[in-house]
């Protein structure tokens, strides 16, 4: 299996953000809009826009554009990747840390 690169400093700041957790958290069940994303925050979408480009930005998640329309999709390698690394390094006493 192919390992792929991951950063998980960015990925780790991204996710302190309870609305970012928040966001992937919907993400994780399915693909959404930026509009259908809005609608589960008491926040303008430029926010919600900041909070996407973000986890974009840590690769956490990945969009398409259809139209006018924005949608969103969870990295789940991505998000596998960063915390397994974390957990092989710092939970089990193993090397590296």
């Amino acid at each position: 299996m192919m390992e792929v690169d991951f950063d998980c400093c960015s990925f780790f700041k991204a996710v302190a953000d309870p609305n970012r957790v928040k966001i992937m958290m919907l993400l994780a069940r399915r693909e959404l809009s930026v509009s259908e994303i809005c609608a589960h925050f008491k926040m303008k979408q430029p926010s919600i826009s900041h909070h996407l480009g973000v986890l974009k930005n840590a690769r956490i998640v990945e969009s398409r554009k259809e139209g006018k329309e924005v949608f969103y999709r969870l990295n789940a390698c991505c998000v596998s990747s960063c915390c397994s690394g974390f957990m092989k390094r710092f939970a089990g006493g193993g090397e590296g840390a």
